[in-house]
């Protein structure tokens, strides 16, 4: 069967051009549902069962692979790398992608981009059918017709492709390895085209889709050791990075406090004080307002107001915005309690304004075909954003709205409980500031 390998970033990433988080898994479940229909066989990176890096693997497949589709959604450099390899090796069969809000740099500006459409993080039912329907299409008649699609083979044209390209090529898999050696680390495997296997552990997929089976379950406690696994064969990857202190914070081992100084410390990898990554910030936002919560040091609550803040900006998402309109209401209090005044009016009229801007950002993402979890937390944030700015009416469409989906009890009660906060929050506050 013939082999396509799909050159594409791994769980959910930023487009740090303006602040979208995409997917990438998403698009791949489409990618690959259009290159199975085609009779290919389907692969990207954290597919291939390997030991120690994965660089010879990949750049095997670069070479051997009779299709490679190259994502360059997010501007993903590793994937322009690559996708710059293949073309160096092989003269055609090289499709490539990205999302409909890539804009093209000047070197790829006369190349055939297919594009597609992200909806919030996902793509939609319809979007997903389109685009899988024109993707198969496409390499129908690809390999079926093999054209020079390389610009290097284009206009060096006098140039000759590695010989085993073509004529001695056979996709690299686990399931052909051979056994040859078992050696003191234990069984050890080399296919016919000489990668190293690893000796029956799961790919890095497998065990991501495990660990985040795991968290969408609340088992924070279970995902904690496949995250970990996942980043020894992915090594800073950003979003196994993020996932890996979410669950380490959430797992709260061996102790809450213990368990967000250690998440802390993974996530410093990102370096959050200086990212633009706004689901780094958000994490970062979390970590530092449970500290708060903990500890009530004044130190903490800042580190969380600015990460939010940061993120908010950055993103204009109603995640980092609500919680951020939440921490500069406590903040505020707090200023007021001490007699500074002027600092407690000003972060309470800043989370006001911050309230409005969320309720402009999140109205318009009720129209997309979202799960109802994941339009629980929009009507949540409105239902919240509602109470803090005292409007009523508001408030009680956006309850009824949010207490009508079909969701685990925990998030309901997740934001009850912070609303209650908020109203004993913004009462005292007016307290204060009348005396």
């Amino acid at each position: 069967m013939l082999t396509c390998f799909v050159v594409q970033g791994f769980g959910k990433k930023t487009d740090f051009t303006d602040g979208r988080v995409l997917d990438l898994d998403a698009s791949y479940m489409v990618i690959k549902t259009a290159v199975e229909a085609a009779g290919l066989k389907c692969i990207r990176a954290d597919e291939i069962q390997h030991s120690g890096t994965i660089d010879l693997p990949m750049y095997q497949q670069l070479l051997q692979a009779e299709l490679v589709i190259a994502d360059l959604s997010t501007y993903n450099v590793n994937a322009a790398f690559e996708l710059g390899v293949r073309y160096g090796l092989r003269p055609h069969a090289t499709i490539i992608i990205a999302e409909e809000g890539f804009k093209n740099p000047f070197d790829v500006g006369h190349i055939v981009i297919r594009r597609y459409k992200h909806l919030g993080e996902d793509i939609g039912i319809k979007e997903a059918r389109r685009f899988s329907e024109d993707l198969k299409k496409a390499i129908g008649e690809i390999i079926a017709e093999p054209r020079t699609d390389s610009p290097v083979y284009t206009f060096l044209h006098w140039l000759k492709p590695p010989e085993d390209a073509q004529s001695k090529a056979a996709p690299v898999s686990a399931s052909t390895a051979q056994a040859v050696t078992v050696g003191a680390q234990g069984f050890v495997q080399i296919n016919p085209q000489g990668v190293e296997v690893g000796s029956g552990g799961q790919t890095a997929k497998v065990a991501l889709d495990a660990a985040l089976e795991r968290i969408a379950a609340g088992d924070f406690v279970t995902a904690c050791p496949l995250l970990e696994e996942v980043y020894k064969k992915r090594t800073h990857d950003s979003f196994v990075v993020q996932q890996l202190a979410l669950a380490t914070y959430k797992a709260k081992q061996p102790t809450p406090e213990a368990a967000l100084f250690k998440a802390k410390k993974i996530l410093e990898e990102l370096s959050p004080m200086t990212t633009n990554d706004p689901e780094t910030l958000g994490l970062w936002g979390a970590i530092h307002k449970r500290l708060w919560e903990l500890r009530h040091q004044q130190s903490d609550l800042n580190e969380s107001v600015a990460a939010y803040e940061r993120g908010f900006y950055v993103k204009q998402d109603y995640y980092n915005g609500i919680n951020l309109a939440f921490l500069l209401n406590l903040r505020g209090l707090m200023a007021l309690k001490a007699g500074q005044r002027n600092e407690g009016i000003a972060d309470t009229i800043l989370a006001r304004r911050i309230r409005q801007d969320v309720i402009r950002y999140t109205e318009p993402t009720l129209t997309t075909d979202v799960t109802d979890e994941k339009r629980y937390w929009a009507v949540a944030t409105l239902w919240e954003a509602a109470v803090g700015l005292g409007n009523s009416v508001e408030a009680q469409k956006w309850e009824k709205q949010a207490r009508a989906l079909k969701v685990p009890g925990w998030m309901v009660e997740s934001t009850e409980r912070q609303i209650g906060t908020i109203q004993t929050t913004l009462a005292e506050i007016t307290q204060l500031s009348a005396q």
